[in-house]
């Protein structure tokens, strides 16, 4: 609200576009808790990985939802993404918690696709700030419960790290992913954010003196030339 009052963005929507906003909502909630469930039962990097895949998921569901003509090229171009985010997992040690972890994160991965494609095709047209304020309101009332339900102990403590959490990389960072749809496709928006990976080992070798390994260096570097190959043919298009 207080993004949307600084730089005077209307909140107005049309109602028979609601429905969208509220499925689309839902279906972002649902990514989010089986991401974090995902990260607890097995560990950031695994869940990391198999959240990005939806750059695939994407690819595959694109054609699908938007009617858009199937191109192998992205199709080529995801798997690339997924063979360097390969590369930057140190190492695999599947159990039953990690296996459930991972299919847990695959499935968020979809969610997550899902209510992309869903914003692109119905309303991309809106302010991706007024849409993202709607999308966490909504999501705030219907997560209400769960502090009635679940243990918050020590919840004050860990206000800090939350505010960051909810300010910088949800608020300003998915408000200006919902932005992105209005110049590229929601392909190519999805397969040039897979350089997270590569900017969080970035920022952990400056914050945490994390020095990286040679394969992580490898799946980094394949991620980029990724990215920039998308960004050069979707700026030709």
């Amino acid at each position: 609200m207080i993004f949307l009052k600084i730089f005077k963005v209307s909140l107005s929507i049309r109602k028979p576009h609601f429905r969208i906003v509220f499925i689309s909502s839902v279906l972002l909630g649902i990514h989010w808790i089986t991401y974090f469930y995902a990260l607890q039962l097995s560990n950031v990097a695994l869940g990391m990985l198999s959240l990005f895949t939806y750059p695939i998921m994407t690819t595959l569901l694109e054609p699908i939802v938007l009617k858009t003509k199937f191109t192998y090229f992205n199709l080529f171009l995801a798997i690339l993404v997924l063979i360097g985010i390969f590369f930057l997992v140190p190492e695999f040690s599947i159990e039953n918690k990690y296996t459930i972890g991972i299919l847990i994160g695959l499935a968020s991965a979809v969610f997550y696709s899902l209510r992309n494609l869903l914003m692109k095709k119905s309303i991309a047209q809106y302010s991706g700030m007024t849409l993202m304020f709607y999308q966490l309101l909504i999501n705030a009332f219907l997560l209400i419960p769960v502090l009635f339900i679940f243990e918050t102990k020590n919840f004050e403590q860990q206000i800090p790290p939350l505010l960051a959490l909810a300010i910088i990389t949800t608020a300003m960072g998915h408000t200006m992913f919902v932005m992105s749809f209005k110049k590229f496709s929601v392909t190519a928006v999805s397969i040039m954010s897979s350089v997270q990976p590569l900017l969080g080992m970035v920022f952990a070798y400056f914050m945490l003196n994390e020095i990286p390994a040679n394969k992580t260096l490898i799946g980094g570097a394949l991620i980029l030339a990724t990215v920039i190959a998308e960004s050069i043919r979707t700026v030709k298009e």
